[in-house]
């Protein structure tokens, strides 16, 4: 029997999936969009602009709570190298202890505070409670997560212990209470997934408040809530100026909190169309 049909059929079948392929290449690969709509009202791009940039991919981590890779990873569980505390306002190596893949609190030895500063951010961050926390309202395995230094998210043990609502575990502390109470037992781990914008300032004068976004355990607790000024104890404080950035730390609250945090990692918003 000749061959000659054959090849013909599969040299016919070879050509035709190159060409799709070639199409599906073409499509993949050419942008498309217009220059010919309106110019989107307070930016400079057209609707669907064909020029607009294409944001960067990011890889989003392995399983939900780990560390996307355009992520600045604070502490994994291996070393305390991103942090450090103060003495007489001198930069020390820190004291609080490494303790089975956790950071301790060591208690009256001051706060924990990033070498590197921060600003506009999304912040993961996990704390534990003791199983067997003893104490009443603010005694309960008190800390802090203080966002530029200045703004406070309380760490605390609120699971069935009442406080003031304004201080209780997801409050900006002094502020705003949570909006609902989703923590889960002491001895569980709490995770808080922060989104914060930092205020701006022209001179001394506040042109944009600090804003809060704040997930706990998963639950939306804040919805991008406008922060008063400066975190504060029983007393209501106005903004001061603040470069763009500034260090963030977790609060040393004394010996009587041992409170332990995990898997910490932040990543610096870069804003649209940075590609």
């Amino acid at each position: 029997m000749s061959s000659g049909p054959i090849r013909k059929s599969a040299l016919f079948v070879i050509g035709t999936l190159a060409a799709c392929f070639s199409a599906a290449f073409v499509v993949q690969t050419n942008r498309d969009g217009y220059k010919d709509t309106p110019i989107l009202p307070g930016q400079k791009w057209h609707v669907h602009d064909s020029d607009r940039p294409y944001p960067k991919e990011v890889d989003p981590g392995n399983k939900p709570g780990a560390a996307p890779s355009d992520a600045i990873v604070l502490f994994d569980g291996k070393d305390l190298s991103k942090f450090c505390q103060f003495e007489n306002g001198t930069e020390v190596a820190p004291k609080w202890k490494l303790k089975n893949g956790t950071i301790e609190i060591v208690g009256g030895t001051g706060n924990l505070y990033t070498k590197e500063k921060f600003g506009d951010c999304q912040l993961h961050i996990e704390w534990q409670e003791a199983p067997d926390i003893e104490g009443f309202g603010q005694g309960r395995g008190n800390s802090g997560v203080f966002l530029m230094s200045r703004y406070e998210i309380q760490v605390l043990d609120s699971y069935r212990a009442p406080t003031y609502a304004d201080g209780q575990a997801g409050a900006i502390y002094g502020q705003w209470p949570p909006m609902v109470n989703p923590q889960r037992k002491p001895g569980q781990w709490q995770t808080y997934d922060i989104i914060f914008e930092a205020p701006r300032f022209e001179g001394k004068t506040v042109l944009s408040p600090a804003y809060v976004t704040l997930f706990f355990n998963g639950v939306m607790v804040h919805n991008h809530e406008k922060l008063n000024g400066l975190s504060a104890h029983r007393a209501v404080l106005p903004y001061d100026f603040s470069g763009p950035e500034e260090r963030l730390y977790l609060q040393d609250h004394g010996p009587k909190h041992p409170v332990h945090y995990r898997n910490i990692w932040i990543r610096k918003i870069p804003g649209y169309d940075k590609g």
